[in-house]
């Protein structure tokens, strides 16, 4: 057991996690962060580092990684310590801290933050047979590397914002991009639409992929059914999957926190059911909550300030402002 006691342990190291680490550096908090993934950045650099971001204020767009770059620069003002590859399983209140108990070790904490996103995920997929021969080959769940697809024939399956950030941002990397789409409407901003329906993108609705066909690991064609039944078959290079993810917060479940839909529900401080333990981000929920990057960055400075006002009564909610600070 670390004996050393951390004002404030950040439970994952995405972008809400990140920004939560600078500000408690700015309310000069210790901060330890905790991700069970190999590295800092969370679904950004796990499934997308090379997709653009498009609703952080101040950035017009930014290039995933390039985001998470800036935010672990940031974060290390407040010098956290960063454990990754280490999942948190249980927790227990001894006298005015926390014991936290992970998959490799326990840790002292006066508080706890959980950020971890959607919790732990895997990609939801198309649901057939033969996908698992053409995974991570020719058939992907996210995108790492663009070059892969310069002047490939591409289709990319789904509807929501992914879906189409990947096929506009696939339209002058690949020869042909083709979206299929099981549905009629899409649930993608109304943004994404109109540039969607203004490109050169071949857009198929009310289609889905009912078999693939291919040749060891490489997919040589695709069989597509409309909604009607009819069937066509369509030839291509590389297919990219969008159907969200399968998400779980697994240990976290059995913490005693109220839960709702797979999400903690915290209130207008960002306090959960339990006395010292906050959450933002997209693990949270409360009426009328938007699930964004750019609202879990809000979230951040309230759930850490109103830590710190836990350990410390007599500090300010309302901190100086960071012009203060490093003016």
């Amino acid at each position: 057991m670390n004996q050393e006691i951390v004002d404030i342990t950040i439970i994952g190291g995405g972008p809400t996690g990140l920004f939560s680490s600078f500000y408690a550096g700015m309310r000069e908090m210790s901060v330890k962060i905790i991700d069970s993934l190999p590295q800092l950045g969370g679904q950004l650099i796990e499934l997308y580092p090379d997709k653009y971001i498009y609703d952080v204020g101040g950035f017009p767009k930014i290039l995933a990684k390039d985001l998470v770059a800036n935010l672990v620069t940031q974060a290390h003002h407040a010098n956290p310590e960063v454990l990754l590859g280490e999942a948190a399983l249980s927790v227990e209140k001894k006298d005015d801290h926390f014991v936290l108990t992970t998959d490799k070790g326990q840790h002292l904490t006066r508080t706890i933050l959980l950020t971890a996103g959607i919790g732990a995920f895997q990609p939801r997929k198309i649901g057939l047979k033969e996908e698992a021969l053409f995974e991570n080959k020719t058939l992907h769940y996210g995108i790492k590397d663009l070059s892969m697809f310069k002047d490939q024939n591409i289709l990319v399956c789904g509807g929501g914002d992914s879906a189409l950030d990947w096929a506009l941002m696939l339209e002058n990397i690949a020869s042909q991009v083709t979206l299929v789409h099981r549905r009629e409407r899409f649930t993608a901003h109304e943004t994404s639409v109109n540039q969607l329906r203004n490109s050169t993108v071949n857009v198929l609705t009310s289609h889905t992929v009912s078999e693939i066909h291919g040749d060891g690991d490489k997919i040589e064609k695709l069989t597509l059914t409309e909604k009607g039944g009819d069937t066509k078959e369509f030839e291509v290079d590389h297919v990219v999957v969008n159907y969200g993810n399968i998400s779980s917060l697994g240990p976290l479940k059995e913490w005693g926190l109220e839960m709702e839909r797979n999400s903690i529900v915290v209130n207008s401080r960002m306090e959960t059911n339990i006395e010292g333990i906050y959450a933002a981000g997209d693990v949270t929920t409360y009426d009328g909550k938007v699930k964004l990057i750019a609202v879990g960055m809000g979230e951040a400075p309230v759930a850490i300030s109103h830590a710190k006002a836990f350990i410390d009564p007599k500090a300010k909610l309302q901190p100086l402002h960071s012009t203060s600070v490093f003016g």
